[in-house]
């Protein structure tokens, strides 16, 4: 029987998330409610680096809808081989692309991606600090973090999707495929080419010379620890 006073463990999420909409579709409301506890700070950082600078004013519409959309399923939630977190951020992705379409945003993105070689809209780091200032290693990296999400800002939105799923939240390739309903090769593709962006991108701002008295091997820094775009 459920405890009404307090949510599951994180432990074991998986199984925890599906026991929590098998109430909520049993009338039990709280459900809901530490379902929300457990997803909204990941699903709200999702949606507003899906959307972007440009998309950032339709986050709250995006992630009260991707929730709307929750409850409207309940009863017919079946996981289908997916955890319940994939499935919800996949609704939030449907969901995105519906808004940037609505708002005149080219989302469409050819699987063998054979356009023009990407080039970054990128200047060098000039106002990094230099390695006789001797900033502190994790302010460093926090900027290096929040360069990183100006290269994504520039990856096609199916690219960045793949990227934010797989490498942020820990979904498994064949998985990623399952819950976007293409192919295991275009998933892998779609994956391949936002890395190969993102090194470039990266790329075109590290100053060779200011990172090289540093730790060669970036610490652990996820998405999550880098400030919000502005």
């Amino acid at each position: 029987m459920m405890n009404d006073c307090a949510p599951p463990p994180a432990a074991q999420a998986d199984d925890d998330d599906l026991t929590l909409m098998s109430a909520f579709a049993a009338g039990q409301v709280q459900a809901f409610d530490w379902l929300y506890q457990r997803h909204q700070a990941a699903l709200y950082r999702f949606v507003r680096r899906l959307l972007g600078r440009d998309g950032a004013t339709q986050a709250d519409e995006v992630f009260q809808d991707t929730w709307l959309r929750v409850i409207h399923a309940k009863e017919r939630y079946v996981p289908q081989g997916a955890s319940f977190r994939t499935w919800l951020f996949t609704l939030a992705h449907h969901r995105a692309v519906d808004v940037l379409r609505r708002c005149g945003r080219e989302v469409a993105l050819p699987d063998d991606d054979n356009g023009e070689p990407f080039v970054p809209d990128a200047t060098p780091w000039a106002l990094w600090p230099r390695p006789e200032e001797a900033v502190d290693e994790l302010v460093f990296w926090r900027r290096a973090g929040a360069r990183l999400l100006d290269c994504l800002e520039q990856l096609p939105i199916a690219q960045k999707t793949a990227f934010l799923l797989h490498h942020e939240d820990g979904i498994s390739v064949d998985e990623l495929a399952r819950a976007l309903d293409i192919g295991f090769e275009t998933a892998k593709s779609r994956l391949r080419y936002a890395l190969t962006k993102l090194r470039t991108c990266m790329g075109a701002y590290l100053d060779a010379a200011t990172l090289r008295p540093r730790s060669a091997v970036m610490p652990a820094l996820p998405l999550r620890d880098v400030e919000p775009l502005p």
